[in-house]
């Protein structure tokens, strides 16, 4: 099975974007992730949706809204909306710190090193 990370943006509206695609998909939702990680001692958050593969198709895709996410006082409006959209499907998101991505070379390394995380912790199907 072919499990890759696509990426959107960091806006308000690849936000959007992103919880759109978890309504329309709501059967098709394995798990939704909220990583968070620290740079230069300032916490982000990055957000996600696993989908289960159509049919017999071998892919499984993660939507992820990457690092868009600044930690303030107040939660952010992006990450309020992003858990009012989890919650009227009644989806609870599962919540992961891992290294930010600024410390990798080439953002695929951090994908994988992210996918390896999921998989060891079985939050998303093994490798077959």
């Amino acid at each position: 099975m072919i499990q890759r990370f696509i990426e959107l943006g960091e806006g308000y509206g690849d936000i959007y974007e992103l919880c759109e695609l978890a309504r329309v998909n709501k059967d098709r939702i394995h798990q939704a992730f909220i990583f968070s990680s620290t740079k230069d001692k300032i916490r982000y958050f990055s957000i996600a949706i696993a989908l289960k593969p159509v049919n017999t198709a071998n892919f499984f895709p993660i939507y992820i809204c990457r690092e868009g996410i600044v930690e303030t006082q107040q939660e952010s409006k992006r990450l309020t909306t992003f858990k009012e959209a989890l919650a009227e499907l009644s989806i609870e998101p599962i919540k992961v710190d891992i290294k930010h991505s600024s410390i990798y070379v080439d953002v695929n390394l951090y994908y994988q090193y992210i996918i390896g995380i999921l998989r060891l912790n079985h939050l998303i199907p093994p490798l077959q």
